[in-house]
């Protein structure tokens, strides 16, 4: 699948299959991840598997009990590392790690895809019981859960604006 094709093809999966992803996938997403272009390339972001069926559960209450938070096979919480940041003072700390984090989802999204993997960015959650659920240190903040799995049906890309509509040269 080459990058285009791909880029056509994500959709955001809400409706998993219960067969498990296999943990050299998982390992090759992380990866993908990693690759992500970062602030000083410091890499301020730490990634947490969850497979664990009682600790899907309370991520999904944690994330307004959106309920394929608990039926997809695997969820990767990725989390911004606030002291990793840290040279870049507060501004690294409200915005770059949060940057770095979305590049890496971005690239761990665009691989699940090319693999037949379903996945789906959730941003909406209590952080506070995700940070409590799984134990987080003070200085990791976690930005997104990430439920994986391969899709229980195929899904409809939605519409996007066209690009002459959110495109503005030289000034708004």
């Amino acid at each position: 699948m080459d990058l285009i094709e791909c880029l056509e093809t994500r959709i955001s999966t809400r409706d998993f299959k219960s067969d498990p992803v296999d943990e050299s996938v998982i390992v090759e997403a992380l990866q993908a991840a990693n690759l992500a272009p970062s602030a000083g390339n410091l890499q301020a972001r730490d990634f947490i598997v969850v497979r664990d069926v009682a600790t899907k559960r309370a991520l999904m209450e944690a994330a307004l009990k959106q309920d394929f938070v608990r039926t997809a096979p695997a969820v990767i919480v990725c989390c911004a590392n606030l002291e990793r940041i840290g040279h870049y003072g507060t501004r690294g700390r409200q915005l770059y790690c949060i940057q770095d984090s979305a590049a890496a989802i971005e690239n761990m999204l665009l691989f699940l895809t090319s693999k037949g993997i379903g996945s789906v960015w959730v941003g909406s959650f209590d952080e506070e019981k995700v940070w409590k659920l799984l134990g987080l240190p003070k200085e990791i903040r976690p930005v997104a859960l990430v439920p994986i799995g391969y899709p229980a049906e195929k899904g409809t890309r939605r519409r996007r604006l066209p690009v002459e509509k959110i495109t503005h040269w030289e000034k708004w």
